[in-house]
């Protein structure tokens, strides 16, 4: 570094050269308060003793003859070393009561500390040692930026560093994608625990217990902040395959002709994947009903042009196998359709019974299953119960972000599809432009129709992983354990629930009727004080009526949440406030 630099304290002037470029500038507007206004967001290099000597460099700052002039350092706090604000940027307030302007150059300009200023005298040894460390040309990662200044030894400054122990970095490792040496999925789930230990926890907040979205786990949300990637790149491309291959062992599928798919959606796009791809215009399908998406799902039938046939139960019960008989027997059905959990009234549907008995009767009948309220907490075997589709979402018992819409199609569903005289009815949702995408993904290879969501599906991996981690007959078992517990609590405080025999009642979810005069807004408000979240009813002819609680994913799953026994407290507590009394006081 060349040139003369002149001593300046206070309101003085700086005159000299340096890097070739005049020092010779008024900064008495900067210096009179004894203060230097650096934006917090720039980097800063240089050195600074234990006794506050050494020099700093302000890095992609405008040059010195320009800093009086810059809104940016014009809002200066006389004596006060704390953050200064602006209306642009927050800004750290650096005290030199005696500095030496070394260099000014573009947009670099180095101080030299001569005396140790009062910031750094006051301040705690143990924020010196972060501001030190910071500062440290010497440390043993070496910066690489554009603004990298080398030392010059003709500053001859004595400096002692704070003595800081170098740790050694760890080898740096090559991430690989290729599939060739693999880890167990138990593995995978273990390590996934020892990781979600050491995460925060999430903001307090009451505990979601509604039939979907549910409470997600923490590892499961820390996957959706991962960084922007492309999707056709090797990367998801690897992450997406892999969850496809996941999807298979979740549905209890190894035909290799069967077909899962993953489509930025909701559950309800699998109704229109359904109807536009496997029926056309025309066609009769038989829809089983047991509540409010029954009825949804023959509306999206007959939007496509389909024509629906529902076979309705009285609220709480579900359509009896010789029923079911009889109506295949009448008409030729290209599918049919069953609810295997109806969140508007928590009733269970019998899928292998019925499975069984239209492949006897009517063998040519596609079955499809709407399993969004089932997948990942009712046993479902899509092989062995010979299922043609079964339709879900992310958000519900799989214990992810909602917006992915889950599809599993047999190979039967598919030549269905192949085999179809007319267009399919949609374009975003015809398995033209997505069955290629799909095996192309699941092999690994890059592949564009629309572009999926790729944190959404890191979350999924994430949550598959986890759930595969253990036999599904376990999480099958502890859910229905769980249900057992909520529904004798319900009865023990003279409650009745929509699904009034246990073989039609679900097991990640349970529908509560009010006492009688009792509507959901009196109860639900109290609920949530006490850090619960239950929904209102949703049956249109008994919505006022009732609410639902849901019991799935790892608000069952994770033994360190206590989710359902505190919703069940509260329930209690909270009818006793509003004026009911349960029989023999039980609360």
């Amino acid at each position: 570094m060349t040139g003369a630099a002149s001593r300046c304290t206070g309101g003085g002037r700086i005159s000299g050269r340096a890097a070739g470029v005049s020092a010779a500038v008024g900064i008495d507007g900067i210096l009179r308060k004894s203060h230097l206004i650096l934006p917090a967001r720039r980097r800063f290099l240089g050195k600074i003793s234990a006794a506050g000597q050494g020099w700093i460099d302000c890095l992609d700052i405008p040059p010195v003859t320009d800093i009086c002039a810059t809104p940016h350092f014009a809002n200066v706090c006389e004596g006060k070393d704390t953050l200064i604000h602006t209306r642009h940027l927050p800004h750290s307030s650096f005290r030199i009561s005696d500095c030496v302007i070394l260099a000014t150059a573009g947009h670099f300009t180095r101080l030299l500390l001569r005396t140790p200023p009062p910031f750094f005298t006051l301040a705690p040894k143990n924020r010196l040692s972060l501001i030190s460390r910071h500062l440290n040309t010497n440390a043993h990662v070496p910066l690489n930026t554009p603004y990298s200044i080398q030392s010059s030894p003709e500053d001859d400054i004595e400096w002692n560093p704070i003595q800081k122990e170098k740790r050694s970095l760890p080898q740096q490792q090559t991430r690989s994608f290729s599939t060739t040496q693999e880890v167990s999925l138990e593995e995978e789930g273990k390590r996934s625990k020892r990781a979600a230990i050491k995460m925060s926890s999430q903001a307090p907040h009451p505990a979601l217990l509604i039939p979907g979205p549910i409470e997600f786990d923490d590892e499961v949300l820390q996957s959706m902040s991962h960084y922007s990637e492309s999707h056709v790149g090797a990367p998801f491309v690897n992450t997406f395959g892999e969850v496809l291959g996941m999807l298979r062992k979740l549905f209890i599928t190894e035909d290799p002709k069967s077909q899962p798919f993953v489509i930025s959606g909701s559950g309800t796009l699998g109704w229109d994947q359904v109807a536009a791809n496997l029926v056309e215009p025309g066609d009769d399908v038989l829809v089983l009903h047991t509540g409010y998406f029954a009825d949804s799902f023959a509306d999206c039938f007959e939007t496509y042009g389909i024509k629906p046939t529902q076979l309705k139960a009285p609220i709480g019960d579900r359509p009896q196998q010789d029923e079911v008989e009889k109506a295949l027997k009448e008409r030729n059905y290209k599918l049919i359709s069953i609810t295997h959990t109806d969140t508007s009234t928590g009733v269970l549907s019998e899928i292998k019974g019925i499975a069984d008995l239209v492949h006897r009767v009517s063998p040519d009948t596609l079955v499809i299953v709407d399993g969004v309220c089932s997948v990942g907490c009712e046993e479902l075997r899509f092989d062995d119960w010979k299922l043609d589709c079964v339709i879900t979402a992310s958000q519900k018992a799989i214990g992810c972000p909602a917006g992915l819409s889950i599809v599993m199609a047999s190979g039967r569903a598919i030549e269905r599809f192949k085999a179809r005289k007319t267009p399919p009815g949609s374009y975003f949702g015809s398995w033209k432009n997505w069955l290629p995408i799909m095996q192309n993904y699941e092999a690994k290879k890059p592949s564009y129709f629309a572009t999926p969501p790729p944190q959404l599906i890191h979350a999924l991996h994430t949550s598959l992983t986890q759930i595969l981690s253990k036999p599904l007959e376990e999480r099958f078992k502890i859910h229905h354990e769980t249900s057992q517990k909520v529904k004798k609590a319900i009865a023990d405080l003279g409650l009745k629930q929509l699904a009034s025999k246990p073989e039609n009642q679900a097991n990640g979810m349970t529908a509560i009727y009010l006492p009688e005069g009792m509507t959901p807004p009196a109860i639900l408000p109290t609920l949530m004080k006490k850090g619960v979240v239950f929904a209102g009813g949703l049956h249109k002819e008994i919505a006022t009526k009732y609410v639902r609680f849901g019991h799935m994913g790892v608000s069952v799953t994770d033994p360190k949440r206590d989710d359902i026994d505190r919703a069940l407290k509260a329930l209690g507590e909270g009818l006793k406030e509003v004026g009911y009394e349960a029989p023999n006081g039980k609360a």
